[in-house]
């Protein structure tokens, strides 16, 4: 087949080295790009770490994978994607068990965007709807996105001394935020009482691939500014983890395969 008049070269092989990635190659390093594309593995270095810059790809030690830029290209696309389709019911019997507005959120770069929303009936008119952005480090939705986030993949994100404050609970510093993540990881799941937003109170946990990454949060939203008494937040905590948990199983989660 004639190659178009006018074709732009650098441009085709990004969009071939996006196309090498599907369900059975979801993780592909420098050398297996180059090897697929038939190009100097200099070459597939440079167009990958391009494509990382726009958030196209994300780094994976020394591998990358898809990064959630790709859901840039339209929100519209987002409510047709697999993993929205897939979590749909699950957010809304978590909204219709908990009483709460529940949220999908996946995160792209500093941000978490929300890709799916089940909203609660209640006079509680909330600002968060598919599309909205929120600063990573300030919610506990961007915890439980960068709660295995290693050191080299945080100094990235945050390179400069100071945190952005966006609240009066927001970490200040990188080292005030790992270890906010340390304590979320090894809890398995995030509350926030008045932490983003005054009166508002969240439960978020993560949602993890077959491969075991954390590649979105489910959460649900309450008006109050505590989850108050016990038994309350312990029901809310628990509906949240089995929403989570059976849809990380949809996408072929298993605990014991992934740590192998």
């Amino acid at each position: 087949m004639n190659e178009p008049r006018y074709n732009v070269p650098g441009l085709e092989r990004g969009l071939r080295l996006l196309q090498l990635f599907d369900r059975n190659r979801k993780v592909l390093s420098a050398a297996e790009m180059a090897r697929a594309l038939a190009l100097p593995r200099s070459t597939a270095f440079r167009l990958a770490q391009t494509l990382e810059h726009l958030g196209f790809l994300q780094r994976e030690g020394e591998a990358y994978r898809v990064g959630p830029a790709v859901l840039r290209l339209g929100f519209e696309y987002i409510a047709s994607l697999e993993l929205a389709e897939l979590a749909r019911p699950i957010v809304e019997r978590l909204r219709d068990e908990s009483g709460c507005s529940a949220q999908l959120v996946i995160r792209d770069g500093r941000d978490v965007v929300v890709v799916l929303k089940a909203a609660a009936q209640s006079t509680f008119a909330s600002n968060v709807n598919i599309g909205t952005r929120m600063p990573a480090h300030a919610t506990i939705l961007g915890r439980v996105l960068l709660c295995d986030a290693d050191d080299r993949t945080l100094a990235a994100l945050y390179p400069e001394p100071a945190l952005p404050r966006v609240s009066a609970k927001s970490p200040k510093s990188v080292v005030e935020l790992k270890r906010l993540l340390r304590e979320d990881r090894a809890r398995g799941y995030a509350v926030s009482e008045s932490f983003f937003e005054q009166g508002i109170s969240a439960v978020a946990a993560p949602v993890r691939s077959e491969a075991g990454a954390v590649v979105a949060a489910i959460s649900i939203t309450a008006q109050r500014p505590s989850l108050e008494p016990a038994e309350l937040r312990e029901r809310l905590v628990q509906q949240v983890l089995r929403a989570a948990g059976e849809l990380s199983h949809q996408l072929n989660y298993r605990p014991a395969e992934a740590a192998a």
